[in-house]
């Protein structure tokens, strides 16, 4: 898997500081208890010049996060668009992954958590595929995970906070020690659910399936991408629950997520998806993906960001 970049500055609550200036105390909360709300987005370079994707809709979940666990970061929307902009343009970077981040910092001894700072930080830094360019191509190897995905109302799997990934810690390494390229894991009910990281879709007969927003998931920003980018291809769309053994007899698979982007699957528990090779609903939503981020294509959502004027 691929290290952490670097780039120069990071932005820390209205002003910019020196990469490896942005540290925190071994007490900080969120290092003791899992505290700290973020997000991961994407910046591409385009004809017009670097754009963040779904920048808007992003940092309305992640303020939707931090509401959630009782953050009160004291920015605003419009504050932290401007604040991700910025970061980018001072680190002269064309195309980046951005990260985000609210922490509860050093004061708190135990669980609860508000005699401890509240610090919001924005990062970025080069990063390529995440699971690489040869996956984008020609999928990936996964297999059904041994670890179930939480149940509704015991964590809020709706906020993006911290915590909640050392679910998919488990997940990926047990993928990864078992020869698979990434896992899928079920909810308690025995139903998909989604990756380590990412959101699944599967076709069948020509129709695109996805578990619903059911307590047990992220509601993906790149799930709803893909959703309107299939309802423009006139793909129809089935949102509804869905059986392990639907992996094992549709047509095609595909995870997707910020950092995954669209990427096909094909095997899972080494039983091959279809015919084994990236399907042809899954290759027009890559592409038709992929074209938009890029700026290949009209931007039809107002989904880009543009990071100069």
């Amino acid at each position: 898997m691929a290290k952490i970049g670097e780039s120069e500055w990071i932005w820390r609550d209205g002003e910019f500081i020196r990469w490896h200036d942005a540290t925190m105390h071994v007490l900080s909360h969120s290092m003791q208890f899992g505290s700290a709300v973020f997000e991961g987005i994407r910046c591409y370079d385009t004809p017009k010049g670097p754009a963040i994707f779904r920048l808007r809709e992003h940092l309305k979940r992640f303020l939707d996060s931090c509401k959630i666990y009782r953050m009160d970061p004291p920015h605003s929307l419009e504050t932290l668009i401007e604040a991700h902009r910025a970061t980018i343009a001072k680190n002269g970077l064309r195309e980046c992954y951005i990260r985000p981040m609210v922490v509860r910092g050093y004061g708190a001894a135990g669980m609860v958590p508000f005699d401890s700072p509240i610090e919001t930080f924005v990062p970025c830094w080069p990063w390529g595929a995440y699971l690489g360019d040869a996956a984008l191509r020609d999928g990936v190897d996964a297999c059904i995970s041994t670890w179930n995905r939480v149940a509704p109302n015991t964590i809020p799997a709706a906020a993006k906070i911290a915590g909640n990934y050392l679910s998919g810690q488990l997940v990926k390494m047990e993928a990864l020690r078992n020869g698979f390229d990434e896992a899928i894991a079920l909810g308690p009910d025995g139903m998909l659910s989604e990756g380590s990281g990412q959101n699944v879709f599967l076709v069948s007969g020509g129709v695109l399936y996805t578990p619903p927003i059911d307590g047990t998931l992220l509601p993906g920003i790149t799930r709803h991408s893909v959703l309107t980018i299939a309802k423009d291809l006139g793909v129809e769309t089935v949102i509804g629950p869905l059986t392990r053994e639907s992996l094992y007899t549709c047509d095609e698979v595909f995870v997707c997520g910020t950092a995954s982007e669209v990427t096909p699957v094909r095997s899972v528990d080494r039983l091959p998806v279809g015919d084994g090779t990236v399907g042809p609903v899954t290759r027009a939503i890559q592409e038709r993906y992929l074209d938009t981020v890029k700026g290949r294509v009209p931007d039809t959502h107002g989904w880009l960001t543009f990071v100069h004027d």
